[in-house]
């Protein structure tokens, strides 16, 4: 009998438990279905209220960056890839490089590369003026990076300040006369003999090949100034007053020409006076 009984009661709070268990499911359902419902209004409001995000992801591009995106798209697409990203082996991503390094490297002939090795070599320029400003334009509106300003570079430079700047910043791979000189790996520093004004500017923002970039917490905009107008208007204008400057390379071959001409004239010298006594 207690046996029946005990059976009775647990079928009995069975029965009770389960209003409860249905009721729990219930409430559980209704808050996913309000929390659902509470993201898909904050999704749709969001919608109407910033329509301009999905827009923001792939910006138009202004009337110059894109003729310099054809222009992109024929001769460098090969080797910096569609959405100049990169391309393993064969370029560099020019993704935050900005139009200065498109001024440094396509003005000065040395982009598109001839083939790959250590450096990139100096040639003439296969772009116009336009057209390199357009690229530049291109790869600044499609990644952003360091801009050479508009206008003179040279206004109201101070040429003795240059000068102390360049001995300092820059002589070590330019060498004081700014004839250039070899580096390791097959690198080297070039002459700045034949660089404009926006390129010695582009070079030290962009810093290529082993150059350091000199940002304008580095060297200011008023010191870059002063180092550009040194280097055109005094190493440039130099008129090598003591004679021959030996391509400006410093005492390594102010000392072989010494040796090669100095030493071996002292030898014949001493062999003819030798010979007539």
């Amino acid at each position: 009998m207690t046996s029946d009984n005990d059976r009775r009661r647990g079928l009995l709070a069975r029965l009770r438990g389960r209003p409860a268990a249905r009721s729990r499911g219930r409430r559980r359902l209704g808050a996913a279905f309000r929390l659902i419902a509470a993201l898909t209004l904050a999704g749709g409001a969001y919608t109407v209220f910033a329509p301009g995000v999905q827009a923001q992801e792939n910006p138009p591009l202004t009337g110059a960056a894109a003729e310099g995106r054809a222009l992109f798209d024929v001769s460098c697409v090969t080797c910096h890839g569609r959405n100049a990203q990169g391309v393993e082996g064969r370029g560099p991503s020019l993704i935050g490089v900005g139009s200065a390094s498109v001024e440094f490297q396509v003005g000065s002939g040395r982009m598109p590369m001839a083939r790959q090795e250590a450096q990139a070599m100096r040639k003439p320029p296969v772009f116009t003026d336009e057209q390199v400003r357009q690229l530049g334009q291109y790869i600044q509106e499609l990644g952003g990076g360091p801009q050479v300003p508009q206008g003179n570079l040279r206004e109201g430079a101070n040429l003795a300040t240059g000068g102390e700047l360049f001995r300092i910043n820059c002589s070590q791979c330019h060498a004081f006369g700014g004839g250039g000189g070899a580096l390791s790996s097959g690198k080297y520093a070039p002459s700045l003999n034949p660089a404009s004004d926006a390129q010695i500017y582009a070079a030290m923002l962009s810093g290529p090949q082993n150059m350091p970039v000199f940002g304008d917490n580095q060297i200011t905009p008023e010191q870059k100034a002063d180092i550009i107008a040194y280097i055109q208007e005094t190493l440039k204008a130099d008129q090598d007053q003591g004679g021959f400057n030996l391509g400006r390379y410093g005492p390594s071959t102010e000392g072989l020409a010494i040796f090669l001409v100095g030493i071996v004239a002292l030898v014949f010298t001493s062999l003819w006076i030798a010979g007539k006594s």
